[in-house]
Formats: C-alpha cells, sequence, structure tokens
C-alpha cells in the first residue's frame, strides 16, 4: 500500500530506507543524527542509500552542524561542494536552510546552493520556523522558486502551527508545503486538512540497548525505523 498524499521517511541508514519504502512511503529525506536536528549524511552511506531504493525518492539534507542555520563562507562552500556530490550520484534532492545574522533567509547564499543543485529537487527545510518572520520567509522563498518547504509553521510541532501552515498553503503557488516537526501519525488527517500538500516525519524507535556502551560511546541504544509507525502514517495519509 501506498499513501494518496505524500508521505516523505526521515531515515538514516539503508535499512531505514527499505523499510519505509516497503511500508509505502512516497519519498525520503536521508541524513544521520537526527537526534541533533539532522546533519549532513557520509558518502558510504548516501551511497548505500542510493543503491538500496529508487534514488529519485531520496532528499539528502546537507547541513554541516548544529547550532542554527547562520554559516560562514567556509560552510557556504562544503555545503556548495557536498551538495553537487549529492546530485551528481543520483539523489533526487537535496534539502538545505540559510538564514542571516538578522534572522532572514540568506537570499545569495540560496541561490549559490540552487544553482549547485541543479536538476534536483531543491528543499528548504525547518530553518524558516528558527527565523525571525516565517510568514516573510515564507514568501521569499516562494518569489525564489525554491521547490518545497518543510516547516511546523514556526511552531515547535506542527499540529500546533494549522493557522500558519494553512495560510502558508494557500499563497504557496508551485511550492510544495510539507508539514514537518513532531508528527504523529494521529495528527496527519487535520494537517492535510489544513492544506498542506505532504507531511514528514521520522518513525523512529530505539533498538540496541543491550550493546556496549558507556564513556565516549554516548547513550545506550541508536535510531532504527519502525515499520508500524511507517504504516499508520501511510494509513493516515490515504
Amino acid at each position: 500500500m501506498s499513501a494518496s498524499r505524500p508521505v516523505e521517511i526521515a531515515v538514516q541508514d539503508p535499512a531505514g530506507a527499505r523499510i519505509a519504502m516497503a511500508g509505502g512511503a512516497t519519498r525520503l529525506e536521508l541524513c544521520q543524527a537526527l537526534e541533533a536536528g539532522g546533519l549532513t549524511p557520509s558518502l558510504g552511506l548516501l551511497e548505500a542509500v542510493l543503491a538500496a531504493v529508487d534514488p529519485v525518492v531520496v532528499n539528502v539534507l546537507v547541513r554541516p552542524r548544529g547550532g542554527g542555520f547562520v554559516y560562514d563562507p567556509d560552510e557556504v562552500a562544503i555545503v556548495t561542494a557536498d551538495i553537487r556530490a549529492c546530485v551528481d550520484r543520483g539523489a533526487g534532492g537535496v534539502v538545505i536552510g540559510t538564514l542571516d545574522a538578522a534572522g532572514g533567509l540568506d537570499v545569495d547564499t540560496l541561490r549559490r546552493w540552487r544553482d549547485a543543485a541543479g536538476p534536483a529537487t531543491l528543499v528548504f527545510h525547518r530553518a524558516i520556523d528558527a527565523s525571525a518572520d516565517p510568514s516573510a520567509v515564507f514568501d521569499a522563498l516562494v518569489a525564489e522558486g525554491v521547490d518545497r518547504v518543510l516547516t511546523s509553521g514556526g511552531a515547535p510541532r506542527s499540529i500546533d502551527g494549522l493557522d500558519a501552515l494553512a495560510a502558508f498553503a494557500a499563497r504557496s503557488g508551485d511550492v510544495e508545503v510539507m508539514a514537518g516537526g513532531g508528527v504523529q501519525p494521529a495528527d496527519i488527517a487535520a494537517l492535510f486538512a489544513a492544506g498542506v500538500d505532504a507531511v514528514h516525519l521520522s518513525a523512529r524507535s530505539r533498538a540496541g540497548h543491550d550493546a556496549p556502551s558507556g564513556p565516549g560511546g554516548g547513550s545506550s541504544g541508536h535510531d532504527v525505523t519502525d515499520a508500524a509507525t511507517v504504516a499508520e502514517a501511510v494509513a493516515a495519509a490515504g
């Protein structure tokens, strides 16, 4: 069964990619370190996932570090190179976000990254929700012609940003509005009722708690993609 309306699952490994697509997801966001909000995956991880599923459905998060979305010239150059590497290997899209020091959209950097993405789908992520004025940033993104915006409507969770999401959807033009941020399957009907075009969730659970961990290894356990949550989300979108 596939979702009749787009459901994107954030995954961190080939197994998660296979589980999500087998469960009926429409597409994937690939990243690592979801517990930190997601960072650029390694080249090895990217190639493994592109080999595991249709590369067209894979949208790669290109985010060089945590700690906000204002980047220096070195970081901008790194992201530019990573975007090109993802597209050269066949990824269907790239997911980026950049703000200026005042909390507005960094238009110059966005344009540089759009040029690097070439024919790939360009997705602007939840940096919009960290901006000083998400509504103004959304309108700027529409004017710049990005393909998709991932947003919670400026709220901690998408379900709490329904009014803003509805307003975005009403003036989105050709830009796809994708609700993301703490999405649970029970939220999906209300999100689509607000007018968004797609939903995004991580559908994660924890595994590996019995593996050795401790000092130098971080907390025990690791994220895995939960097949039951994927199925529930797909059913809710159907």
